[in-house]
């Protein structure tokens, strides 16, 4: 029998708090039991809360870097006792980072965009840096309308994600026939939330939406809109592509390794600069006012579902990583 103890920030079931670590935590999570493993879970409310002194010699621990990047103190003293293997969803870049993962048996990474960023920042040896990307459920094909007008943006409103930079962009656009949906928690900066939302009345913002109701935002909408100024992958992305749904979004990390490619190498979808209303705001014309640029966009995204990966296949390799690291400790895998 395999075992692992998953170490993970506190709420990752909680459908009030949705982002994308949570899910792949919780997909990972439910994955390895369902291959098998027992998997003992650790909640931790922050770094500062980690503790590793309870988990028995020779263990394989799966660390979520939200909570181990910060704590080298903890974790680097940790790693002659255990088999630490640390799961990066957005590098952080700085010394405590370097120290808790050139410290682990292994890493694993969510893009290989990731994994080339974790190589030019810490010297990691490469074979000790994995990449696992996302996985995506299949889905009902969202319908679409004819104009195209119904605009899904499916983000936390932090600055990060760039809704200024959705607002400004949709500015240059009001002579045009649009709704836009903004789905997303509100609490994570209250204060550039409030003031987003005061911009406009023309744009919905509706809090978080899980289950049913995040699939008939979906299901509802003609194009995701991504204006993120950083992504490690993007799952959203692939939410999308999953329910035929072009995507425009900023090129940024590995939401070009998430949209893909068609057939015939079409990308099913458009990408622009971050932090570039102009750009932004010009290829929602384009979307809006070329019925034929739409036709095309929307036969990419179908044909790019077809060929998403499941979070089986996600499982699967995180499990193999594991392993690994359980052969270093002598631990029967």
């Amino acid at each position: 029998m395999t075992a692992v103890h998953f170490i993970v920030p506190e709420g990752i079931d909680d459908p009030a708090r949705p982002s994308g670590g949570n899910t792949y935590d919780r997909r990972i999570r439910d994955g390895l039991a369902a291959l098998g493993w027992t998997v003992h879970e650790h909640p931790v409310p922050d770094a500062a809360a980690l503790t590793l002194a309870g988990i028995p010699d020779g263990a394989v621990v799966l660390l979520d870097g939200l909570i181990a990047s910060p704590a080298p103190e903890v974790v680097a003293p940790e790693a002659g006792r255990l088999r630490q293997v640390v799961l990066v969803h957005m590098p952080r870049g700085d010394a405590a980072e370097r120290e808790v993962l050139a410290a682990a048996a292994a890493v694993v990474t969510t893009s290989a965009w990731a994994r080339r960023r974790l190589l030019e920042l810490y010297a990691l040896p490469p074979e000790r840096v994995h990449v696992a990307e996302p996985g995506a459920d299949p889905a009902a094909l969202a319908p679409g309308t004819a104009a195209g007008g119904e605009l899904l943006c499916v983000a936390a409103v932090t600055p990060g994600k760039g809704h200024d930079v959705l607002l400004d962009a949709l500015a240059t656009a009001t002579d045009l026939a649009w709704t836009c949906t903004c789905v997303g928690s509100l609490d994570r900066d209250a204060a550039f939330a409030d003031d987003v939302r005061r911009r406009t009345r023309r744009v919905r913002f509706t809090g978080p939406r899980t289950g049913r109701d995040l699939d008939r935002a979906y299901a509802a909408a003609d194009l995701l809109v991504l204006a993120s100024h950083g992504e490690t992958y993007g799952m959203v992305v692939t939410e999308a592509l999953a329910r035929g749904l072009p995507v425009l979004a900023t090129d940024v990390g590995g939401v070009p390794e998430a949209l893909g490619h068609g057939d015939g190498a079409v990308r099913p979808g458009l990408l622009v600069p971050p932090g570039d209303p102009a750009a932004l705001g010009a290829a929602l014309r384009a979307w809006l006012g070329d019925a034929a640029l739409r036709a095309r966009l929307r036969r990419a995204a179908r044909e790019r579902r077809a060929s998403l990966r499941g979070w089986a296949a996600t499982t699967s390799e995180v499990a193999g990583v594991l392993r690994a690291a359980a052969a270093l400790a002598g631990v029967a895998a």
